[in-house]
């Protein structure tokens, strides 16, 4: 036999409960925080549709006629599906709707998660992504963000870390500057051509000495510590300069040179304060992350995460 409250709306079946329970139009109106007008309308209707009257006026209040005692059941498995659905609904909302602070580097936030992120937002388009370009570690510790993606290994013990990716960083030019300048085949000839580098950072100088080359300041004709601005140069065809293999990507023309230079890969990795990864929407989009980082990069063996 069909339900015979499963075609009516589920206001008016609500309205007949508080009816029912509270014994009076105007005790259902407080529990419900509604007009008893609306009440008395909904019981209207649901009796017209029911074409039986569902109670009986007293100066009281109602009682209950025999057809609302019949229906009363079904109207209470009615009530508690849809208090399953409503708590269903908000355990996704809980998952999938908010907004997330994601810090990275400048240049891993100009090209590294740009595409990682849009396709975020195609998996997930109820999280927001409030994205924090800094190249500080701390913002997690000061809670200004959410997750952090960084190319060194947090050492905070408040914090739980994943390492993505070992990216290769290469020496690459424009295929213009190399038409002018020629190509170099060994190390040394570095030191015949335009070198575009950091300023105070001496990282790259750091490596050339553990190399055994006597690379100094002097050698490279540009110098600036924007990371953003040191690969805009790269791409312009200033010369030679070093930045990690997967921008090579967004900067046509551009192609690494020397390979036997054996440059240190640079780690990525993944870090999120203990309080907040316990969040479903942080996790969620820790997760997305940790899948989509390495395939935007081309790394397939990122390490198996173990909190520590």
């Amino acid at each position: 036999m069909t339900d015979p409250l499963a075609s009516f709306d589920w206001t008016l079946v609500r309205s007949f409960l508080a009816v029912l329970d509270a014994g009076s139009l105007m005790g259902a109106a407080r529990r419900l925080g509604a007009q008893q007008p609306t009440l008395s309308r909904h019981i209207a209707e649901l009796e017209a549709q029911l074409k039986t009257p569902l109670f009986e006026r007293t100066g009281r209040g109602v009682v209950p006629t025999a057809a609302a005692l019949a229906i009363a059941d079904a109207a209470r498995e009615m009530a508690e599906g849809a208090q399953s659905l409503s708590r269903a609904l908000a355990r996704n909302r809980e998952t999938t709707v908010g907004t997330v602070r994601v810090t990275t580097s400048q240049v891993a936030a100009a090209w590294l998660l740009p595409p990682v992120l849009s396709a975020l937002q195609v998996a997930e388009p109820g999280v927001q992504v409030e994205l924090v370009v800094s190249n500080e570690v701390t913002n997690l510790l000061r809670r200004e963000a959410d997750i952090a993606v960084r190319m060194v290994r947090p050492a905070q013990a408040s914090l739980l870390a994943r390492k993505l990716a070992d990216l290769p960083i290469v020496a690459c030019a424009h295929r213009d500057y190399l038409a002018r300048a020629g190509t170099p085949r060994e190390p040394m000839e570095l030191l015949q051509h335009r070198l575009v580098g950091f300023d105070r950072d001496d990282a790259i100088l750091r490596g050339f000495g553990q190399m055994g080359l006597p690379v100094t300041p002097a050698h490279f004709v540009l110098r600036t510590d924007d990371q953003i601005a040191n690969g805009q140069l790269i791409a312009a065809g200033a010369g030679i300069g070093f930045a990690a293999a997967y921008a090579l990507r967004h900067w046509p023309g551009v192609v690494p040179v020397l390979p036997q230079l054996g440059i240190p890969a640079m780690p990525c990795w993944l870090a999120v304060h203990r309080e907040v990864h316990g969040s479903r929407l942080v996790r969620r989009v820790w997760d997305f992350l940790a899948e989509a980082i390495p395939r935007e990069v081309g790394w397939e063996s990122p390490e198996p995460f173990t909190p520590s």
